[in-house]
């Protein structure tokens, strides 16, 4: 796919072709007679609703499940039997970010699924795979206007625990479109209007001083003298759809355990989550489950998701839940409160800027359940590059993404520009091997971030034929050129 087509996709500005399919991958005898499709597949319906952001009622999409709720919760180890189908009057195609399904059923326009048409359903089945906390949402820009939801399977494990799941998906959102969004960014705005704002831009001081500790500090980066930490300042910051002029207030046991899924849905924020005064432990990112980690900050970027368990006081009591925005005062968040406690409000800005993502965290994650060792089979350079100014971005080195099935792949990624990626590959997990020169068993993940003039290695075993995206989830780096395929061997 050349990028124009891509992009034509990503905009969604052309008629949709296709028809209702089922897609399955190839499987044993033995697979066959293990899955038990259910005669009925679970519904998924892509529609309007309204929603009140800071007083102003807004029209965004909705992606609920046979019980109205958002989102799906599946069992590990059954079938993905869904039947999504379309309520609304324009194209789309819903990717199932964090799952590891056949080529076909990846949710990408034209790659090869065409969109789905107005009021057409189609018909997915392949096997769901192990427990975790996913997500899936529009690959096209209707991702920014809410088009998102929360994915959750889960293990008998989970199911046995004597833990409260509270599930969390944040957001960025704007009352003007993502079109108007990108083309400001692009500079190509109507006649007469302001140009995009570019947030939080900080000189290398006021860089360092965020970093708090951070192994970015310091830092040389040649060529450049500033970050730019957030390239659109949004309306409001969701949790939940909801700002914290009104937020969710979860009702929890005194004395309780509960499990936060946090899912970063945003398409252009990172956030730092903020347990406050509560005993958290990091025990799983992008759904695969690490050893423990104690704190009570957390950095996600687009597109990772965290689970944290939080240890309830035996007294009654509110306890804020907070998303801090990146580099910026800004703020969203849930409250976790006991019956009878009184919730006091929390403002939207802090007094203080949330933390700029580094590597801190990502140094100290161990997975639970590693890649088997063994030598790659074969590397690849990478460098992500870009012009701010003409917001142009791209994935230098990516042409000839080829590899075999079977064979264990490393790539190595630099970050020569000065904003943050972070990097989504589809169809696979992988582990990350070292960070900045520095060989880690790092954590197995499917998005990791980049920040300006850092630098990792990935692994993955080549076991899910297709060409599959591999990209930036920051939503308007990737519809400006930050897109690139892995592709398999015999697959055009």
């Amino acid at each position: 796919m050349k990028r124009r087509e891509f992009l034509n996709g990503l905009m969604v500005g052309a008629a949709a072709l296709g028809t209702s399919v089922a897609f399955r991958p190839m499987r044993s005898l033995a697979q066959e007679a293990a899955a038990k499709p259910s005669p009925k597949p679970r519904s998924l319906s892509v529609g309007y609703r309204s929603i009140e952001v800071r007083g102003r009622s807004a029209r965004v999409f909705g992606l609920v499940g046979p019980d109205g709720t958002p989102g799906l919760t599946l069992d590990a180890g059954t079938e993905f039997d869904v039947a999504l189908s379309s309520a609304i009057d324009q194209p789309t195609l819903i990717h199932w970010h964090g799952l590891t399904p056949p080529w076909a059923a990846d949710g990408v326009p034209d790659n090869p699924a065409a969109l789905l048409k107005p009021f057409e359903t189609r018909r997915y089945t392949f096997p769901v795979g192990a427990g975790g906390t996913h997500w899936m949402h529009a690959h096209t820009l209707q991702e920014q206007n809410l088009l998102a939801a929360p994915l959750v399977v889960r293990t008998a494990d989970d199911r046995k625990r004597d833990e409260q799941e509270v599930v969390v998906l944040l957001h960025d959102f704007s009352f003007q479109s993502a079109e108007e969004l990108l083309a400001k960014l692009k500079g190509n705005a109507a006649p007469g209007a302001m140009p995009m704002a570019h947030g939080s831009m900080k000189g290398m001081s006021g860089l360092q001083h965020m970093m708090s500790g951070s192994d970015m500090a310091g830092m040389a980066m040649p060529g450049a003298g500033a970050i730019d930490l957030n390239d659109i300042d949004y309306d409001a910051y969701l949790a939940n759809d909801r700002t914290l002029d009104d937020p969710e207030v979860v009702r929890v046991d005194k004395g309780g355990r509960v499990r936060l899924r946090i899912i970063n849905g945003a398409t252009a924020t990172a956030f730092t989550v903020d347990t406050g005064h509560l005993s958290a432990e990091l025990v799983a990112v992008d759904g695969q489950g690490v050893a423990p980690v104690t704190g009570t900050s957390f950095p996600v970027a687009m597109g990772q998701r965290l689970d944290i368990r939080l240890s309830l006081p035996g007294e009654a009591g509110a306890f804020p839940v907070l998303a801090l925005r990146e580099g910026a005062a800004e703020r969203a968040g849930i409250i976790l409160a006991t019956a009878g406690a009184a919730v006091r409000k929390i403002a939207v800005e802090a007094d203080a800027m949330g933390p700029v993502l580094g590597f801190d965290l990502e140094q100290r994650l161990r997975p639970v359940t590693p890649f088997a060792s063994r030598a790659a089979d074969r590397r690849f350079e990478l460098s992500l590059t870009g012009d701010m100014a003409a917001y142009d971005w791209a994935i230098d080195g990516a042409d000839g993404l080829v590899v075999k099935r079977g064979e264990r792949i490393e790539v190595a990624i630099a970050n020569r520009s000065m904003m943050a990626h972070p990097m989504h590959l589809h169809g696979h997990h992988f582990q990350v091997v070292a960070i900045n020169g520095t060989p880690v068993a790092g954590a197995v993940r499917d998005t990791v971030l980049l920040p300006p003039m850092a630098s990792v290695v990935l692994a993955f075993d080549a076991d899910n034929p297709g060409r599959w995206p591999f990209h930036c989830h920051h939503l308007y780096h990737m519809a400006t050129g930050m897109m690139a395929y892995v592709i398999y061997d015999g697959i055009g």
